[in-house]
């Protein structure tokens, strides 16, 4: 069984620290820990059968495969965690919440 690196794109780690701020500002700074925990403890997990995750939606807009890792704190995901596999190493592209539009190629950075 191959084990994965995992890597977040600037991008991606811009938004992880943005949505964690959105969280202790407008819910509380404990949730604001418990979702960037989880979610952070969530795309580590890829480094195990990253595959297992579903082509996103909009997969077939781009020229590479294109998976999503969904993720909420409480019985309904609120995030997905954008990801491409490169060989032996995930890159996580982008950290969109569930509500936003379908992905566009002009969306990552």
């Amino acid at each position: 069984m191959t084990t994965f690196s995992v890597v977040l794109t600037e991008q991606a780690a811009r938004e992880l620290e943005e949505n964690a701020d959105w969280w202790a500002t407008n819910r509380s700074m404990e949730q604001a820990a418990r979702w960037y925990e989880g979610l952070s403890s969530k795309i580590t997990s890829l480094r195990q059968s990253p595959e297992r995750c579903p082509l996103a939606d909009e997969h077939s807009e781009f020229s590479y495969e294109l998976r999503e890792l969904h993720f909420g704190l409480g019985t309904e995901p609120t995030h997905r965690a954008i990801f491409t596999i490169v060989s032996d190493i995930v890159v996580v592209l982008t950290i969109r919440h569930s509500s936003q539009k379908e992905l566009r190629v002009s969306d990552i950075q």
